[in-house]
This record gives C-alpha cells, structure tokens and sequence, in this order.
C-alpha cells in the first residue's frame, strides 16, 4: 500500500520568485486568512526565529499575527514582507 506525506507548501518557497508568486496568489483570495497563512507557510520556510528577528518583532508576536482570523496591523504586514525579500504592489483590475 502507498503512503503519502500531506502537502506543505513550505517545502517549495526556497526564493524569492517563488514567493512572491505564492503570496501574489493569496492576495487574489477575498478571504484575508488565505493571505495570512501564505504568509505563514513562508514564514515557516524561512524560519520563525529567524523572520521575527529580520522584521524586528518578538517570536510570540509573530505567531499571533499570522493566527487565522488575526488581524495584524499594515505596518507589521509591510515589516514582515520586507524580512522576507517581497514588496505588495498593485495593478488595474482591467488592463
């Protein structure tokens, strides 16, 4: 009988390309805790430890911001994003 191991996505973000793709796609889900997790699926690729301390934030603070339903205020979401080498920017729904 073949096993399987569950999908984690952490296990693919290994640069920046790619993350950035994969926090793109979140973004495009009306749903805020998709991006959330994305962020949080990166977050454990990169390391948690590590991410904290690169946005400047406590490991604890970390974790509670990227909870599903938190509610992390722009300038953690923008420190965060900066730690992790990808920017948000926006383009017209209708080109």
């Amino acid at each position: 009988m073949a096993s399987f191991t569950p999908f984690d996505a952490a296990d693919y973000l290994d640069d920046e390309e790619t993350i950035a793709a994969y926090l793109s796609a979140a973004l495009e889900d009306p749903n805020p805790d998709v991006f959330l997790t994305a962020v949080r699926d990166v977050a454990r690729a990169r390391g948690m430890s590590q991410l904290a301390k690169d946005a400047g934030l406590g490991r604890e603070s970390l974790y509670k911001a990227l909870t599903p339903g938190a509610k992390p205020r722009y300038d953690t979401v923008l420190k965060l994003l900066h730690a992790l080498g990808v920017k948000l920017s926006a383009s017209p729904i209708h080109s």
